[in-house]
């Protein structure tokens, strides 16, 4: 079942304006397409940290950490809208039919502590450190102006998500007994998994933009997915292995997981 979710009214009364930019029609065809997407993926990804904050509400979390994660899904539609006035910018509509959302992950096979880490970890510490870098490195080709602005304001709140999971982790990882460690070890070969199906379809292969494609946020899938492996790799596996993971045995296992799931 399809809903529409009409963004127009939100995105159009932000009057956000692209300045002194000049792109092809293909180009703009293509950027049209790349904020529609950025558009979607921010505004559904408010619905997941509200059923995070729901599910931290069901736990000993005070309130002030519980307000924080709730605030995240307002940073997120925020996003949607932001996105959105980028798309009307561009000649396109800031509307779109959503799928029936996918139920928030409860991991009833564990203990709810565990398995609100189990989420942190997935959305904060693989998810949204894994959109720091991408969206640092697209700000980075970026040329100064409009466009640039908004994209530095979307970063600094998804720096904000990621640095919240790896607290948090920080703050209860000396209470995780052997078994809860494997027990996680083993969860992350899914997350890794889901994770890179996940930006996999983001970044399709082929799209390699004209360089004054970055002036409107278009990137190289190729270097984008390279990027993307490395932060994995190089950021976030290391300090799930500080903190006593199985993270680099996981990030191997991943395709075998997936073919299990």
């Amino acid at each position: 079942m399809k809903t529409r979710v009409d963004l127009r009214e939100a995105a159009r009364g932000l009057a956000f304006q692209l300045g002194d930019v000049w792109a092809s029609p293909d180009l703009l065809e293509s950027a049209r397409l790349t904020w529609r997407g950025r558009m979607i993926n921010e505004r559904e990804s408010a619905s997941v940290f509200e059923g995070l904050s729901a599910q931290l509400e069901r736990t000993s979390a005070s309130p002030e950490l519980v307000s924080e994660v709730r605030g995240f899904a307002d940073e997120e539609r925020r996003h949607g809208e932001l996105c959105g006035a980028v798309l009307e910018a561009l000649g396109g509509q800031a509307i779109y039919e959503a799928d029936t959302p996918e139920s928030f992950p409860q991991h009833e096979d564990v203990s709810l502590d565990e398995a609100v880490l189990r989420n942190v970890l997935s959305i904060c510490c693989l998810a949204e450190t894994v959109a720091v870098a991408l969206i640092g490195a697209e700000r980075l080709e970026m040329p100064e102006g409009p466009l640039r602005e908004l994209l530095s304001g979307i970063l600094a709140d998804e720096i904000g998500h990621a640095r919240f999971g790896w607290r948090y982790l920080d703050q209860v990882v000396a209470t995780l007994d052997p078994k809860t460690r494997a027990s996680l070890g083993d969860y992350l070969q899914v997350a890794f998994a889901h994770l890179e199906v996940h930006q996999h379809q983001n970044l399709q292969l082929g799209s390699s933009p004209a360089a004054s494609g970055a002036s409107l946020g278009l990137c190289d899938a190729s270097a984008q997915r390279a990027l993307f492996h490395d932060t994995v790799e190089r950021v976030i596996v290391p300090r799930l292995e500080a903190a006593g993971l199985p993270a680099r045995r996981a990030f191997a296992l991943r395709h075998e997981a997936a073919a299990q799931a």
